[in-house]
């Protein structure tokens, strides 16, 4: 019988010629990853350990996005301990203010996550580099620490669930849209624990980006990894940055999957996910008369330059309401930079628009865009629980980066082809 791709990989890393879901395997891993927020606890662990040296300086990766620029006293004593970490370890992938960018966003623009690489990280957003077609998942800050010391973790195999996608994408409709619309059929517990094998002729025409965002929020379904074959678009992509040897792993033929979706993109519309799950998507222009108070561009899931160009189209020459915050996050000092240099940032700015540097913070709640009681906003990152992004009492809806901008515009929830 054959493999799907994730279990292919699992194999390999574990030393075996074949796994099956429902195994317990240990495997050596690729990378290892930790922020501001869990890298601390990690460290604290890796100490009470007793160890004097690091698994291996190059691939653990230390990136303090979440409440870096330092926001309070209590952020800047976490980021501290993870920077004195570094420096005693000589930790070669710590990111300082002026090189850090979101983790999901930073990892794969430089080169450090490739094809084929099992990693793990101490976020749960991690499975964002399934869209290279590695197996990439989320952990505690208690396996980091033992990953940390050790370069192994230990994973039960878990089944694959196979999404085809077949037919023409709309106009204004995204990888996001996409995964939206699956998680709206399938729940926010569809794919527990289980991989998210993303694939179809469509999925052939989607951009990179539009595959990181599908990854990203395989998570949101409960799903453990969120894994696209590599192909054309992906080599070209990660062939000018990696810095090593990555391996190509494909699913087999006859690889057995706990079940097949099919899903016609043509029926897809812009998605808009209401409050409070992810799976409460619909089409936008049956999300109803919703004003806004806020509208946030960026994050993990969309911060990406091609997020950056698709919202400067809808805001260009036009103004955004008075009555809402618009905010955008490119999602590294790179994709700023590109952005500046395409002219993005001075549509944005003169749209009425504040442009931040790459930060975590408004998406989890932290700084940098919190919602006070009673407000409404819409955004392009990956969950809108209860309390999410501020007050228990504020509202969330997600959304592609067009309809955030054209939204921003109108002072409520629209249509792009509506303003």
């Amino acid at each position: 019988m054959g493999m799907t791709i994730a279990e292919k990989i699992l194999a390999a890393h574990s030393n075996k010629k074949e796994v099956h879901p429902g195994e317990f395997i240990e495997a050596d891993i690729d990378v290892a990853l930790g922020n501001d927020v869990t890298s601390p606890i990690a460290i604290e662990k890796f100490e009470q350990a007793g160890v004097d040296k690091v698994w291996n300086k190059d691939r653990i990766m230390l990136v303090p996005d979440h409440f870096t620029p330092n926001k309070d006293i209590k952020s800047a004593i976490q980021v501290q301990k993870v920077r004195n970490f570094a420096r005693k370890y000589g930790i070669t992938n710590f990111f300082e203010v002026g090189r850090v960018g979101i983790e999901h966003n930073l990892l794969p623009e430089q080169g450090l996550v490739l094809p084929g690489d099992l990693i793990i990280g101490a976020d749960s957003h991690t499975c964002t580099y399934g869209a290279l077609g590695a197996f990439a998942t989320g952990v505690g800050s208690t396996d980091l620490a033992a990953a940390m010391i050790t370069g192994k973790a230990w994973f039960k195999v878990p089944e694959s669930i196979k999404f085809i996608y077949f037919g023409k994408l709309n106009k204004w409709v995204w990888g996001k849209d996409l995964i939206l619309y699956t998680i709206g059929k399938i729940s926010v517990s569809g794919a527990l624990y289980k991989v998210m094998e993303f694939t179809g002729e469509t999925v052939k025409e989607l951009s990179i980006f539009s595959r990181f965002s599908m990854s990203n929020m395989a998570i949101e379904a409960g799903g453990k990894a969120g894994l696209f074959e590599p192909d054309d678009k992906t080599i070209a992509f990660v062939k000018e940055r990696a810095k090593r040897e990555y391996k190509i792993y494909h699913s087999d033929e006859d690889a057995e999957y706990s079940d097949t979706r099919e899903i016609n993109v043509g029926e897809i519309e812009p998605q808009v996910s209401k409050p409070h799950l992810p799976e409460n998507s619909v089409n936008v222009r049956e999300v109803g008369d919703i004003s806004i108070d806020q509208a946030v561009i960026g994050s993990c899931t969309n911060g990406w330059l091609e997020d950056m160009r698709i919202a400067a189209s809808v805001l260009k020459g036009r103004k955004v309401n008075p009555n809402v915050r618009t905010i955008i996050f490119p999602g590294t000092p790179t994709i700023y930079k590109e952005a500046l240099k395409e002219g993005l940032i001075e549509i944005f700015m003169d749209a009425g628009a504040a442009v931040s540097t790459p930060t975590c913070g408004p998406c989890l709640g932290g700084h940098m865009g919190i919602l006070a009681p009673g407000e409404r906003a819409i955004a392009t990152t990956n969950r809108n629980f209860i309390g999410r992004m501020g007050h228990p009492k504020s509202e969330v809806y997600l959304s592609n980066p067009a309809v955030a901008a054209a939204s921003a515009i109108a002072g409520k929830i629209v249509h792009p082809d509506d303003i």
